[in-house]
């Protein structure tokens, strides 16, 4: 039987290469995005968030996986936040009763390489306490200090809440990808097309195998995590990155 899956930022970049491969296994895919696609919603928006589970809730039986692809670099630092950590925690944790009626749920965010960056603590703690207007008023003025520790947060997040009664315990396994430098996205297709912009990128996010990844890299590692092939993974960060973290770290496990 088809799993049924949705994929938000399901527009572009890392979200529509997922989008493709699901389909082109047979999974029915609910695709959501700010716009262009089926189910449009604004996920840095509580309200629009609100809506959207009480519609999925309302239209959707069952749903097997949750992958939670959206998110954003540019814009005011309250919205990256917003955004990137409560639209994605949040939303999980509205469709987490749904999910539970699957025989094998499964859900998944997208961090990032940069959430290993130096972080705002404060603003952490504060996602992690669920408190989004001290979260978003305590945010600083730069974009990307405001995504890198959303990112951090976000996983920090799943680190915390997969092995609870709620998500593991009710078998929903969740996980978090913490993806490097993917070419061809909204975030980063900007840089690469700047004159210097990729040696800049390699310089600061390296890859140890010649390149940077794709979107259709990311798919297929979506997929499985979200898939019921995916049996024991929980509660894992897992670096997609071509080899930066093992660059920059070393052997430095933990």
């Amino acid at each position: 039987m088809a799993r049924t899956v949705l994929v938000t930022g399901a527009a572009g970049g890392i979200g529509r290469a997922t989008v493709a491969y699901l389909q082109s296994t047979g999974a029915y895919v609910l695709e959501a995005d700010i716009r262009g696609v089926p189910i449009c919603c604004d996920l840095a928006d509580p309200e629009a968030r609100v809506e959207l589970i009480r519609t999925l809730q309302s239209s959707v039986g069952s749903l097997d996986a949750v992958i939670a692809a959206a998110g954003m670099l540019d814009g005011a630092p309250a919205a990256v936040v917003a955004a990137n950590f409560f639209g994605a925690t949040r939303l999980l944790e509205g469709l987490r009763p749904v999910l539970a009626k699957s025989a094998s749920p499964r859900a998944l965010v997208m961090s990032s390489i940069s959430s290993r960056y130096p972080c705002d603590e404060a603003v952490i703690e504060a996602c992690l306490d669920d408190d989004e207007s001290a979260a978003q008023r305590l945010v600083g003025a730069s974009s990307f200090s405001a995504y890198a520790t959303s990112k951090a947060a976000l996983a920090r997040w799943v680190r915390r809440q997969a092995v609870t009664p709620e998500w593991g315990g009710a078998g929903i396994l969740l996980n978090a990808v913490a993806p490097g430098t993917i070419a061809d996205t909204g975030m980063t297709r900007p840089i690469l097309d700047a004159a210097g912009g990729a040696e800049l990128l390699q310089q600061k996010v390296p890859s140890a195998i010649g390149r940077f990844g794709t979107p259709d890299d990311m798919a297929r590692l979506n997929a499985f995590l979200a898939g019921p092939d995916n049996r024991y993974i929980v509660g894992q960060v897992i670096f997609a990155d071509g080899g930066c973290d093992a660059l920059q770290r070393g052997d430095a496990v933990w």
